[in-house]
């Protein structure tokens, strides 16, 4: 039986297998290899396994890699697709990014059956979501709401909605966009007026650090433009000690040589923000984001995620 040249771990929601079937396409035609030489494998992880409480109490964005990380490291893939706001912090040793593909649409999507937007939303309304950030931020803007939790996939989320589980729900326009959805968002919030996940809207390929030829093979399809503004958000994710738990923002872009960089904090309960912009060289993106992540870390203080 023929073998795949190259294997590729994923979770296996659609969003995820919509995601891998357009790594494995970048793949075969920048490597000239027929599709059936790009296997997709999908692994299902512990996050998907719990639907009985919010992930936070149960480890957090890491339980959505786990078992993908354990498959790359023992070597039953050569490499693995995440959405990269998804990524934690701190990737296990051994494992690296080695690639992202063209950002998508960074923004969050406003969905909802009565409002055209979080402003239109009658008071006490209930926003649905089970994001620490979109949280804060809707708190944030509109402290009358109740926020209850909407867990699930993209398309469970939807059916929630539909069934009045909540009155709206703030959903990645880059993962409506991928599944094809996007007939069904409200409105679509500025990226400026509402930062977005670190990484949002990025494919991120993960590969074992020591793999010189995967690695090589990943940076012909690595967008560069991508990846520094990925080094760039995460770098002010880990001065910020961001997990699933911590309200942050991060958008970086890059035009030409110079990139600019907005970061928010918020307090859980959305009663403080603090932002900050800086901009700078690309070749420093690592830099400047760590640098924004102390000013918000000097503005905010140690306690400032602290649930009162």
């Amino acid at each position: 039986m023929q073998t795949a040249e190259i294997t590729v771990g994923t979770r296996g929601s659609p969003l995820a297998l919509a995601q891998a079937a357009e790594t494995r396409a970048a793949l075969s035609t920048a490597l000239l290899l027929p599709p059936e030489d790009v296997a997709v494998r999908p692994i299902r992880t512990t996050g998907d396994r719990i639907t009985d409480r919010p992930l936070i109490e149960a480890g957090g964005k890491g339980l959505f890699t786990k078992e993908i990380d354990e498959a790359l490291l023992a070597g039953t893939i050569d490499l693995a697709v995440h959405s990269a706001k998804d990524l934690p912090t701190w990737l296990p040793d051994g494992i690296v990014i080695a690639a992202c593909l063209p950002r998508e649409d960074v923004r969050d999507a406003f969905l909802s059956p009565v409002a055209q937007n979080l402003g239109e939303l009658k008071r006490g309304a209930a926003l649905g979501t089970s994001s620490p950030r979109r949280r804060a931020m809707a708190l944030n803007l509109r402290p009358d709401l109740r926020v209850v939790d909407l867990r699930g996939n993209v398309g469970t989320r939807m059916r929630k909605l539909a069934g009045g589980e909540a009155d709206a729900t703030l959903l990645a326009m880059a993962g409506l966009r991928r599944l094809g959805l996007v007939e069904q968002v409200r409105s679509a919030i500025a990226a400026m007026d509402w930062l977005p996940a670190v990484g949002q809207g990025t494919i991120a390929i993960t590969a074992r650090g020591n793999d010189v030829a995967t690695r090589a093979r990943l940076a012909e399809i690595d967008h560069r433009p991508t990846s520094v503004a990925l080094s760039a958000e995460r770098a002010c994710l880990a001065v910020l000690d961001g997990s699933c738990r911590t309200p942050i923002g991060g958008w970086a872009r890059l035009d030409g040589k110079t990139l600019a960089f907005d970061a928010i904090i918020v307090k859980p309960d959305g009663s403080h923000a603090h932002r900050t912009a800086l901009e700078g060289s690309a070749a420093d993106a690592e830099h400047i984001g760590a640098t924004a992540g102390a000013e918000l870390v000097d503005r905010g203080g140690s306690d400032f995620f602290a649930v009162s």
